[in-house]
Parts: structure tokens; C-alpha cells; sequence
């Protein structure tokens, strides 16, 4: 029986080139081997184009494919080999504690990697089922995957890591785009800028020296076009640098296997408080720590070690991440909150902000009833998310938002009050590979979206000073210890049109061009039906 939805009317080659009908066999490796090499795109590495190379392999194995179903398996491999190479790092963080878990550590990479893999799976199946094998695929794709990252930012927790709008973050120019669309609207613009060599290559016919000669070109002009928009942008930029209020951020750079270490807690809180008080005539009177800097669990009804103490700015206040118990029915602990702390030189705590996104597997444990599951990290007590996500205001400095690690990683174009962003974090579990990079490079951008300046203070690094429009004043590389004082940047005078407006003029776009595929399919339908009955 024919799959009426799958016929298109120019099915075959590629201008004059032809492609043969692979099999799984052949199409799966290939297309995982593509996957992988996109992945080379992001942080540290930005290869641009092999983004090109890797999407446009994609979207002709999906047009070749027999049908949705191969397509859907097709679009697995392709986001098995993206996920597991561009989130190798995080195996560094199973051999903090080897003993335990060392041997989980690539399991465990490839088993996020397949789950995640899901969502281009997905999007290749309906791109297949809409686009048939003509060059309507070429149109829907950038289309299907674009919701398909939207999705895996908010299904299960949300995994929003390495957005394709992230390969352009190897300039503070070409990521301006993103204070306008948003990083999934640069996104939906990188996958179509992949597409329309092999859109003009199947109007025009061309050979396979003129597809080549058009595949560069093409995405270079669209580099051309977001480098000259964030160049005129920039050189237009209005900051108030050095207007605000100075602040102190402090790296300690303590080894992960070291900061629960009870033997070494006292030790770690006095390099904090040396990097504190470091010339002490003229620090600023607000202090940053990272995320779980006090190496205790925190209770305002015991009394703060004096070295904390005494890295408090008379009249100034400190902020710091510690863990907090959330009290059971019981005596027992009833979870632990991955909170945020502004205590003052008295040490009364005057703010707090609880982490809301909290890390599947690493803080909490989905599925917990099932056999077989538990939490990937130490400790057999789960985190449970905060509810408060309204800006933080403190005498000393204007109002902000916190983003504690993982936070960082989500687009949220909502701004209220807030005239800056605090993000603390440690990334000393993930060492000296990508996944740092990939973290602070995420963080820059949620500055471009919103306008709003960020401190940001790693335990590890990458701690930086990042103005409005995403460009780093001050910066303390990875894997280093030290502190630096820095003036706090105002926002961007105006508001950007990402903060406006959100992802709803992405959500336009993708919606009319999925429309204009569903038109194609029905058209393809009724010529089918037609010829059927009019032999």
C-alpha cells in the first residue's frame, strides 16, 4: 500500500547529483558521525562550519529516508553522536569520587545523550512525515527543530545545553542577535541559513562544483549579516560603566573532592576569607561567593564561624551559596535547599533566594520509585526546588536576579525591577573541559536577551564581570584562584526587543513555515488521489 503523505512528485537526487536510497545500516553511523562533528561548533571549539557540513547531511538523509519511522531513527543517531560529544565533560564529574562512580561515568553520558537524542528524533520523523522526500524538507526542518530544542527546554525538567544559536559565541558581535530574537530565534536562523544551499541547489539544478561554491557563500553572508548587526550595535552601545556600586568576587578554586571534606572545611573557609580581606584599606563593601561556598550546612540558629565573619565589609553585606535543611515532620532533615545568602557584618541573614531548576540526578532523583534508580552524586537526600523567584533587594546595591548554576542556562526574557543578574555556580565537578565554557558562554548570552549586566562568581572559574550586551570586563580564567573588585555596569539604556517580546516572533515564523509545509503535504495528497483516479 503507498504511503500517500510520503509521496512527493521530484523524488531522487539533488540538482545533478544523486543520491542513493541507504539503509539504516549505512545512514545511522553516518549521521551519528554528523551529529558529532556539529558538536564541534559549540565552546570552546566554534569549527562554524561544520554546523553546515552536519545539518545539511542531516536534512538529505531525512529526505532520503523510507519514512518517518527511519527518519525518526535517523534523527537519534544524528543527536546520539551531537549530545555525546558535546556533553563528554560531564563524565569528568563521576570521577570526583571514582570509587562509587567512575564506572558509570560514560553509561551515563550515553544514556542522557539517547534520551536527549529524542528530541531531533522526533523532529526529523515530522519533518519526513510533512516534507515527503521533495525539497519541502528543506523549508520544515529548521522549522521542527527549533520546537524541538524549545521542548527539551521545558519537558522533564528542561536540558536547554548547547542551543544551536550558540555556535555564533566565538564573537561579542555575531551574539547581539539574540538582545532581538532570542537564542532560539538565532537558532531557527542558523539551521534555515544550512538549508538555502540545498534549497537553491535543487530550484536551480545545480552540479556538485556550484552546490560546494553555493554552500560557502551563502552562510558566510549570513555570518556577514549578524556580524554587521551586532558591530553596528556595539558601536552604538551607552553603558554606565563604573557607575554602580563596586563589588568584590571571589574564586577559590577548592577541588571538588575537597569541599565536603570535613577535614579540610575550616581550611576551605579561611582561603575565602583571606581572598575576602585582601587589601582591606579599600574593599568594596559587597562580597560574592559561589554557589555552596560555606562548607557547612547552614542554620541561622548556629553561630557563623568567624572567618565568615570577618570576610563581612563592616556595614556591607556578604553573598554566598550554602545549603539549607528544610525541616521534615519529624527531626529529620526533610530535603536540602541549594539556597543563596545575603548576611550582613552582624550576621543576620537579610535575603535569601532558593534554587527553583534544580539538576535531574544530581540533586534530585526523577522516577525514585523505580527500582534500580538513585541519585548520581553523594549524599541519599534530595533537594527540593524554591518558590520565590522575585528580584532580590538589598540596601547596597540595586535590585537583582539570582541564577544559581544551572539557572543560567534558561532563556527567560521576563524582566521586571531587576538592574542586574547574579549568577553563582560551581563548575568545579566538570575540571578543565568544555563544559565551563559552554556554562559561562550560556550565562553571557541571558545578558544579551535581557540587557541586564551580570556578576558571576565560580568556584572554579569562569568568574566575570559582564556588561549589558554580553562583553567581559573583568574575567578570572578557569582552574585559578584569586578575587578582583569591579565597578557594577548599568543595563543597556534601552530594553531589548528579546525582553519585550520574548519567543513569540520565533513561534510566528516556525508556525507559517510548518503551515506551509502541511499546504505542500495536502497538495502532494489530492495530486496523488487525482492520478489514482483519473489514470
Amino acid at each position: 500500500m503507498t504511503d500517500r503523505g510520503a509521496i512527493e512528485p521530484e523524488e531522487g537526487g539533488l540538482g545533478r547529483i544523486t543520491y542513493p536510497d541507504s539503509g539504516l545500516a549505512v545512514s545511522l553511523p553516518v549521521c551519528a558521525l554528523m551529529g558529532a562533528l556539529t558538536a564541534l561548533a559549540f565552546a570552546p571549539y566554534f569549527v562554524l562550519p561544520l554546523v553546515l557540513v552536519g545539518f545539511a547531511a542531516f536534512a538529505l538523509f531525512i529526505r532520503h529516508a523510507r519514512g518517518s519511522c527511519a527518519a525518526f531513527l535517523i534523527g537519534w543517531g544524528f543527536g546520539i553522536g551531537q549530545f555525546a560529544v558535546g556533553l563528554r565533560w560531564i563524565s569528568e564529574s563521576f570521577f570526583v569520587d571514582a570509587d562509587r562512580f567512575g564506572a558509570l561515568a560514560w553509561p551515563a553520558v550515553l544514556g542522557l545523550s539517547g534520551f536527549l537524542a529524542l528530541f531531533p528524533a522526533f523532529a526529523a520523523a515530522a519533518t519526513r512525515y510533512l516534507g515527503g522526500r521533495g525539497p519541502t524538507v528543506f523549508l520544515i526542518l529548521p522549522g521542527f527543530w527549533t520546537l524541538a530544542e524549545m521542548a527539551r527546554g521545558v519537558l522533564f525538567t528542561g536540558f536547554p545545553w548547547n542551543l544551536t544559536g550558540y555556535v555564533w559565541g566565538f564573537s561579542d558581535a555575531t551574539l547581539q542577535p539574540m538582545s532581538a530574537i532570542g537564542v532560539h530565534g538565532v537558532g531557527f536562523v542558523t539551521a534555515t541559513l544550512c538549508m538555502v544551499p540545498l534549497a537553491l541547489a535543487e530550484r536551480y539544478r545545480l552540479g556538485p562544483w556550484a552546490l560546494a561554491v553555493t554552500m560557502l557563500v551563502v552562510p558566510m553572508l549570513g555570518a556577514g549579516f549578524f556580524w554587521a548587526f551586532g558591530a553596528v550595535r556595539l558601536a552604538n552601545a551607552e553603558t554606565a560603566d563604573g557607575a554602580g556600586p563596586r563589588i568584590r568576587v571571589v574564586q577559590p578554586n577548592i577541588p571538588q573532592d575537597q569541599k565536603w571534606d570535613p577535614d579540610a572545611a575550616t581550611r576551605n573557609l579561611q582561603k575565602l576569607h583571606d581572598l575576602s580581606t585582601s587589601g582591606a584599606a579599600g574593599r568594596p563593601r559587597v562580597v560574592v561567593w559561589p554557589e555552596t561556598a560555606y562548607p557547612y550546612l547552614f542554620s541561622e540558629v548556629v553561630r557563623l564561624p568567624e572567618a565568615l565573619l570577618g570576610s563581612i565589609p563592616e556595614g556591607g553585606l556578604l553573598l554566598f551559596g550554602a545549603v539549607r535543611a528544610v525541616p521534615g515532620d519529624t527531626a529529620e532533615v526533610g530535603g536540602l535547599l541549594n539556597s543563596l545568602l545575603a548576611v550582613d557584618h552582624t550576621g543576620k541573614v537579610v535575603a535569601d533566594y532558593d534554587k527553583i531548576r534544580l539538576v535531574p540526578f544530581g540533586e534530585f532523583t526523577p522516577f525514585k520509585s523505580l527500582p534500580g534508580i538513585s541519585k548520581l552524586t553523594a549524599g541519599d537526600i534530595d533537594y527540593v526546588p524554591g518558590s520565590v523567584s522575585s528580584p532580590m533587594t538589598l540596601p547596597a546595591v540595586p535590585p537583582f536576579r539570582v541564577l544559581i548554576c544551572y539557572e543560567a542556562i534558561f532563556p527567560s526574557p521576563k524582566v521586571d525591577e531587576e538592574r542586574w543578574l547574579l549568577n553563582v555556580t560551581n563548575d568545579a565537578w566538570f575540571g578543565v573541559s568544555a563544559g565551563p565554557y559552554q556554562h559561562f558562554l550560556s550565562a553571557r548570552v541571558r545578558s544579551i536577551e535581557s540587557g541586564l549586566p551580570m556578576i558571576r562568581a565560580a568556584n572554579s572559574g569562569i568568574s566575570a564581570v559582564v556588561d549589558g550586551y554580553g562583553r567581559i570586563q573583568q574575567m578570572l580564567p578557569l582552574a585559578v584562584e584569586g578575587a578582583f573588585d569591579a565597578a557594577l555596569p548599568g543595563p543597556t539604556p534601552q530594553r531589548t526587543l528579546y525582553s519585550k517580546l520574548g519567543d513569540m516572533p520565533t513561534l510566528i515564523v516556525v508556525g507559517l513555515v510548518i503551515g506551509i509545509g502541511a499546504f505542500c503535504r495536502r497538495r502532494r495528497r489530492d495530486a496523488v488521489i487525482k492520478s489514482e483516479t483519473n489514470p
